[in-house]
């Protein structure tokens, strides 16, 4: 398996240089492309099931040892990540197939996509924060692209303030990387873990701080989510969807991992996570009821959302972390699965305004049903994924009496509950308000609203929600055994330093 542990990130390099090369048929660059993403589902399956059996597994390029080579390790969390965000990248290529627009209209998306792929698998995978630094490199650089396909002057606006802001955040991390290596003589993280306890107290927290900046602003948490409600919405949906699903949870995934494994437990910013996860959550949900156009109320639910996971983090328990992991699987597959129904609503109604749709739920039932599906589940209703994940956040933060932000939780929910039927009621269940021009509703072989391969992923992950959901027992032990190896990471730097 450790021969094997690189591929996720190799094979998707690998295919989007072919799919350069052979870049004149579109149809071979698809069929490279879903080849490509299969075999990473299938591998990151089977990393998931060996490192779940039998503990971390990890790799060294070029067959140095930590702490002097880059090296891949794979453990609980990160292979339940890995498995996650391959079906997600996977669901999301066959739904921009088709969908008339970026995918057919550009003859690099392939290839770009890949990219992103590979990145999104280095950033789960890596064991050393400068290799962290170029995955993530990787997904800015592809997402920068991805973000402006079209060339619309709405796109080129919003992926200003993308790039703009990434790059600050790029340059505040080579700071990081900086301080941390002046500090300690390392960035292997499993050695950060000895070093950075024998620190002196103001440094260690000054650190700590600076990661969660930096994180947070790929996480998009309070009060560094400006950036994500303008950029988002103007992307073609399926840029959207995989950017929404997949891109802010590498960040939270970041801070999961450096604030468990390299601060000692006494330092751990508890107290502070859970007033940045509570504004987290109210800020976005207050922008999402107040917007008027389907894919800006979800960007800004992107930004609440994340708040439960920070919750779950700065609990710094067990259950809490199991919460917080639980919940962010559900998370990518629910938003994925609602920004992919939403690309349907603008390609079935013509528009994604509210003011300007209406009778969905007659003239498109499927897709009504597409919608509900996930939105439930963001709600957090049983039986569906959410439920679970809210409740098991609900009991941890009862058992630690951290009752201020489980309050707002509860809140939160509700207001999410109205934000979301405020799509239903003016999309689906308002009376039509007329046809909109260049709507596809009469496009000819669209027994469902929109192309069969847009429907399909979008149907396939309103089913692994409910799935989930039924499923949750053997789903939340594993989330319980990836939290203790988080709150307990002997395992993991044992297995790194040998």
């Amino acid at each position: 398996m450790k021969v094997l542990l690189p591929l996720p990130v190799l094979l998707p390099i690998a295919g989007a240089a072919l799919s350069i090369l052979l870049g004149g048929s579109r149809r071979v660059q698809r069929a490279i492309a879903l080849t490509t993403l299969t075999a990473v589902t299938g591998l990151a399956v089977a990393l998931l099931v060996v490192v779940d059996r039998d503990g971390p597994v990890v790799t060294g390029a070029g067959g140095w040892r930590a702490p002097l080579g880059i090296t891949l390790v794979a453990d609980r969390l990160s292979a339940l990540m890995l498995v996650v965000a391959a079906v997600m990248l996977l669901a999301v290529l066959v739904y921009a197939i088709g969908q008339p627009g970026a995918e057919r209209n550009h003859v690099g998306f392939q290839s770009v996509y890949l990219i992103l792929a590979a990145g999104v698998a280095a950033a789960f995978l890596t064991g050393d924060l400068f290799t962290l630094f170029v995955a993530i490199e990787m997904m800015l650089t592809a997402s920068y692209v991805l973000l402006t396909l079209g060339g619309r002057l709405a796109q080129v606006r919003s992926g200003m303030t993308y790039v703009v802001i990434s790059l600050l955040a790029s340059v505040l991390f080579v700071a990081l990387l900086a301080f941390v290596y002046a500090s300690t003589g390392t960035v292997n993280m499993a050695q950060l873990s000895e070093r950075i306890g024998d620190l002196p107290d103001g440094l260690r927290s000054a650190l700590a701080v600076l990661m969660l900046v930096v994180f947070g602003i790929k996480a998009a948490i309070f009060p560094l989510f400006f950036w994500l409600p303008d950029s988002y919405p103007t992307a073609p949906s399926p840029v959207t969807a995989i950017f929404a699903g997949l891109l802010t949870k590498v960040g939270v995934y970041a801070i999961i991992r450096t604030q468990t494994l390299l601060f000692p437990a006494s330092t751990r910013p508890g107290t502070l996570l859970l007033v940045l996860a509570a504004a987290t959550m109210l800020v976005g949900v207050l922008g999402a009821i107040a917007q008027g156009d389907v894919k800006r109320i979800f960007s800004f639910q992107i930004v609440s959302h994340i708040g439960y996971m920070i919750m779950g983090l700065g609990l710094f328990t067990v259950a809490g972390l199991a919460a917080a992991v639980l919940y962010t699987v559900h998370h990518i597959v629910a938003k994925t699965g609602l920004f992919l129904s939403g690309g349907l609503i603008e390609h079935a109604g013509g528009s994604s305004r509210l003011s300007r749709l209406g009778g969905m739920v007659r003239t498109a039932p499927v897709l009504a049903v597409l919608f509900l599906v996930p939105a439930l589940s963001l709600v957090g209703l049983p039986p569906l994924s959410g439920f679970i994940a809210k409740f098991a956040l609900v009991d941890a933060a009862a058992a630690r009496s951290s009752y201020a932000v489980l309050g707002v939780s509860l809140a939160v929910t509700l207001l999410t509950l109205y934000s979301l039927m405020k799509v239903w009621v003016s999309v689906f269940w308002a009376a039509p308000r007329g046809p909109v021009p260049g709507s596809d509703q009469a496009r000819p072989g669209e027994r469902f609203g929109a192309p069969l391969l847009m429907v399909l992923p979008t149907a396939a992950l309103a089913a692994l929600t409910l799935g989930l959901g039924l499923a949750a027992g053997p789903l939340y032990d594993l989330s319980l055994r990836a939290a203790a190896d988080l709150l307990d990471p002997q395992a993991y730097v044992t297995e790194v330093l040998g």
